[in-house]
């Protein structure tokens, strides 16, 4: 397996054209940069146009390459058509970049199940990257291996017991576990759990000291090997090349202004506001949420995309007016969280979020939507002990001022908020830790590297 002794290891990792898929595969390349290691990130040709500039840079550290999803060019390639079209043409197009070139390793994420089955055709070694939390993983593969019971899906206030996690509701499982997400999206993680077979590693983006408890729940079943948390090395006090500190594979231009307005900010003063690069919120969301703003006297940075949909709310339009708060599309959440002047992070749970905001220290409000943001928040406010439950209203559905106020609160001035502050700078340290030299994920990722380049 791998290469000879002072022969380059040559290592292609496939996501699809998704910031949270490319982001976690860029950081993961990154740490692993060895003299003797060489990285190609494909993925589908909808992502050749929209990566920003920071792709074609000469110091980037992947190569890319592209392939064809099956998908006419204008197709709004809803998740469901996606993965649909990539099950009949994906592992054909991806053949055709793995047959221009020897590859020792493929790493992919789990949503291109067909990945692992393409590689074993050509026998490379194959390893999932899993972009969600310990926790995630758990659930899935107990549910669609049958490990564990699981009450009836359909029902969102039923109990779920399973092993290392707090006591769950259905509603809090990954949504795309539940009947209401529709049969395809429940099928394709019922191929990626079948896939595990053609799977040697189980990578994850997250590191023991965070996760210990679940990653020991699952050594039995398909072992995890965390060897996170994957975010750009000057988060954990690691200086790099400077034409590469703290850059993503971005898919819209950041607004690097809002960094100047934060340095003329007094330490812990802004309340950081962002949903992630999928989720878009409504209007009345946001009018919602700046009234509590508002009301509790707070600044503000917050990421609204599109734009033009916070520009509309008056109360928002004011207050930015008046010098309270910055609104940007797009930025550098790295840089943000890890400014002096965050108090705390309103935030959707995505994983690669709260992989930052653990690194961070930033303790949070979490407003989860979808996927594994629900299970995210249960972790960060029950396990991680960082954070509060922001909820819809029980009668009619809806977010209320008086809820957002409670939450941003609670985080930044309520009696619980030293003691997430000080568990929030105890995951820091450990976060630093164990990806320092002899730490708990370096040496996984020490003996990954030594697996796939030993012959």
């Amino acid at each position: 397996m791998g290469s000879s002794v002072g022969q380059e290891t040559h290592v292609l990792m496939v996501a699809l054209a998704f910031q949270g898929h490319l982001n976690p595969m860029l950081k993961f390349a990154k740490h692993l940069a060895r003299t003797n290691l060489h990285f190609t990130l494909a993925t589908t040709e909808q992502a050749r146009d929209l990566l920003s500039s920071t792709a074609d840079e000469p110091h980037r550290p992947v190569d890319l390459a592209f392939f064809p999803d099956g998908l006419p060019k204008d197709d709004p390639r809803d998740p469901d058509t996606l993965a649909k079209s990539l099950r009949k043409v994906g592992a054909k197009n991806l053949s055709k970049i793995i047959e221009e070139k020897r590859f020792d390793c493929i790493v992919s994420v789990p949503f291109t199940p067909w990945v692992p089955a393409v590689a074993a055709a050509h026998n490379i070694p194959c390893a999932i990257l899993w972009i969600q939390a310990c926790g995630a993983f758990s659930v899935y593969y107990r549910y669609y291996m049958k490990t564990n019971p699981f009450p009836d899906l359909e029902v969102l206030n039923q109990t779920v017991e399973l092993p290392a996690l707090p006591l769950l509701e259905v509603r809090d499982l990954p949504s795309l576990m539940l009947p209401s997400h529709g049969a395809q999206v429940n099928t394709l993680m019922a191929e990626f759990a079948d896939c595990l077979k053609d799977v040697q590693w189980v990578l994850v983006n997250s590191f023991y000291e965070l996760e210990s408890e679940i990653i020991e729940s699952m050594s039995d079943l398909k072992p995890i090997i965390p060897i996170g948390p994957l975010v750009s090395p000057f988060l954990l006090g690691i200086e790099e090349d400077k034409t590469q500190d703290g850059k993503n594979l971005d898919m819209w231009k950041y607004d690097d202004f809002c960094m100047e307005w934060l340095d003329k900010q007094a330490r812990s003063s802004v309340v950081y506001i962002s949903f992630g690069s999928i989720l878009k919120s409504s209007e009345n969301q946001v009018e919602i949420i700046a009234k509590a703003l508002k009301n509790r006297g707070v600044s503000f940075l917050w990421v609204i995309r599109p734009k033009e949909k916070g520009e509309n709310v008056q109360v928002l339009q004011e207050m930015v007016k008046e010098g309270k708060g910055v609104v940007i599309e797009w930025g550098q959440q790295e840089k943000i969280l890890s400014h002096m002047a965050i108090s705390c992070f309103v935030m959707h749970c995505g994983w690669n979020s709260t992989i930052e905001t653990v690194v961070t220290g930033v303790p949070v409000v979490a407003y989860p939507t979808w996927i594994d943001q629900p299970l995210d928040a249960r972790l960060l406010v029950d396990v991680f002990g960082i954070g509060v439950r922001m909820k819809n209203d029980a009668v009619d559905g809806e977010l209320k001022v008086e809820e957002v106020e409670r939450c941003i609160e609670a985080v930044t001035e309520g009696p619980a908020a030293a003691g997430m502050r000080r568990r929030a700078t105890e995951l820091k340290h450990a976060a630093r830790l164990a990806m320092a030299p002899g730490g708990s994920s370096a040496r996984n990722l020490d003996s990954f590297i030594s697996d796939i380049t030993i012959t």
